[in-house]
């Protein structure tokens, strides 16, 4: 990508097409993103929790693996990238309103991208932290 103009219509496009994927399903959204770092936000409803009333594990993995995964590709969108590696810590839980989950590039080079993330409640305490790796695939 040549732009920051580009980049953005790019993401745009890709979001687009994202919501008739498990991204669209959860109800992930786009909240502001460059060739670094990205935001994502969720609003966590019923549906989202566990049968202690608590955000689902698998929703909170799930969206540090769609957030990393879009810091992946908005640093390197002219290739295919898949998560082989995804760590996962749950710190404290977080409940029914919107999540903010924050990801960064750590580290990269030709075939491999590190990329962290967290994932912060409403009042904006912190409820889980995670690390992926993505290879570039031919």
């Amino acid at each position: 990508m040549t732009n920051n103009e580009d980049r953005l219509a790019y993401m745009s496009r890709m979001a687009e097409a994202a919501e008739r994927t498990f991204w669209g399903y959860l109800g992930c959204r786009i909240e502001e993103l460059n060739d670094r770092t990205v935001t994502i936000s969720l609003e966590a409803e019923s549906h989202h929790l566990n049968l202690i009333g608590i955000v689902h594990g698998g929703v909170l993995s799930s969206l540090l693996d769609n957030a990393m995964g879009l810091a992946v590709l908005a640093a390197r969108p002219e290739e295919k990238t898949v998560t082989t590696n995804l760590n996962v810590n749950f710190v404290a839980p977080l409940h029914v309103g919107k999540l903010l989950v924050e990801a960064q590039i750590v580290h990269q080079s030709r075939k491999m991208i590190t990329v962290s993330g967290r994932i912060l409640g409403g009042e904006g305490n912190l409820g889980t932290i995670g690390t992926g790796t993505f290879r570039v695939i031919d």
